[in-house]
């Protein structure tokens, strides 16, 4: 089971919770789903090189709350804070309410699996061997304290004729414990032969996620 889903779907509420957190029924169920993907898209697009990992959204009465994780906070918030208030201005306009940004720092780049993907996708594009990116990704992981790494690419590699598929393991990655802490993530290097696809496991270890404190959740009305 754990090799055909989702890891980080397959353990919400085991030890992950959802990257948008709000309410709503019927229609405006699927137009605020919508917009988050419109949020998502817009934020990712301001910031190519912010190496933005992951983007959290809740939601509240007239304003919305966005959760950037970044390795550059630097690049995301800009001189004087510049970038941030144009992309703030940004969201405004697209969802015609109040937007707070806030931004937190990824502390380890090497253990998000994320910006691992995109780190290999990005030497992909520059023509540099996959054995290598693979290699080296696999490598720094590892160094910065990680359990276990798997790393997986697919296409035309190499520039062959024939798409083929491989991959690096270092380590351990139970993919079928629900309790092991397991960051996801994917990427595509648009080449010259055709997309090569990325995806990253990173092992960190067996965690449980402590219940929080029963909050109120915005029900869109």
């Amino acid at each position: 089971m754990g090799r055909k889903v989702h890891p980080i779907g397959f353990r919400l509420k085991i030890n992950r919770d959802w990257d948008a957190r709000w309410f709503a029924e019927g229609n405006r169920y699927r137009e605020l789903l919508q917009e988050d993907f419109e949020i998502r898209r817009r934020i990712l697009s301001e910031g190519e090189r912010s190496a933005i990992s992951r983007v959290e959204i809740e939601r509240y009465p007239n304003q919305i709350v966005t959760t950037l994780y970044t390795a550059k906070p630097g690049i995301v918030i800009g001189r004087k804070g510049d970038n941030v208030k144009i992309l703030r201005q940004t969201l405004e306009e697209l969802t015609g309410k109040k937007v707070k940004i806030e931004v937190e720092e990824v502390d380890k780049p090497d253990l998000d699996a994320t910006l691992v993907a995109r780190n290999i996708a990005g030497q992909l594009e520059r023509r540099i061997s996959h054995s290598r990116a693979l290699k080296r990704a696999v490598t720094q992981a590892m160094r910065q304290g990680a359990q276990g790494i798997r790393v997986q690419v697919s296409g035309r590699l190499g520039g062959s004729e024939m798409a083929r598929r491989e991959w690096q393991v270092d380590g351990r990655v139970p993919r079928n414990t629900l309790r092991a802490d397991i960051d996801f993530g994917t990427a595509e290097a648009l080449t010259g032969f055709g997309r090569i696809g990325v995806k990253v496991w990173i092992y960190k270890g067996v965690q449980l996620r402590e219940e929080p404190e029963v909050a109120d959740v915005y029900v869109s009305q």
